[in-house]
């Protein structure tokens, strides 16, 4: 992808039916660091590592056999069981600068919120990955900006929604593992997913 020119999302929102949360980050990667087609796709982005701490005590427990790479069928079926829906705040960026960081990204569309929201029902949490995906929500909700780990919430599709701040996952922010997991955990055990 040439930079400067549109890009745009490469994946459908993943919804399980029985969805209680909503993870939205900014914008996949380019596709040369993916590791598998599926949201958190990058080797260097703990998103997956924490889920697998988190809920198997195992970092490595979505890493493939030689460690090369995310194991999508093992993360679309934990996401499908644990009622965790994906999806991006952006639909169409444009890349700035070919890489993965938030800072050099423009987006020109956002996601359709209400449309998503209606197709998952049981949706009780919006859960953002990093600045950029939540002031891109805060723009669309009108929701007070919750502190980090936290959550404030926002009406919406005659629903009271919770709005939580979470650390990016990626290895660009600096902080171990182990204390970005303590954060979600928190979350996942007050929505009593954990």
């Amino acid at each position: 992808m040439e930079q400067g020119m549109t890009e745009k999302h490469p994946w459908a929102p993943f919804l399980p039916s029985c969805a209680r949360i909503l993870m939205l980050g900014s914008f996949p990667p380019p596709r040369a660091r993916w590791s598998m087609e599926f949201y958190y796709p990058n080797l260097q982005n703990d998103m997956w590592r924490i889920f697998g701490l988190l809920f198997f005590g195992n970092k490595d427990h979505f890493l493939t056999e030689g460690k090369k790479a995310f194991d999508r069928a093992r993360v679309e079926s934990f996401a499908a069981e644990k009622g965790i829906a994906l999806f991006d705040v952006a639909t169409e960026v444009v890349r700035r600068r070919g890489n993965a960081s938030d800072q050099f990204l423009e987006i020109v569309s956002l996601l359709d919120l209400d449309g998503i929201l209606r197709r998952i029902p049981g949706c009780e949490a919006v859960v953002t990955t990093g600045q950029k995906a939540t002031d891109a929500l805060l723009s669309l909700t009108g929701a007070a900006p919750p502190p980090m780990g936290g959550h404030s919430s926002f009406p919406r599709e005659g629903r009271n929604i919770r709005l939580y701040r979470m650390p990016s996952s990626s290895r660009a922010y600096p902080k171990p593992l182990e204390e970005k997991a303590g954060v979600y955990r928190k979350m996942f055990q007050e929505l009593k997913m954990l």
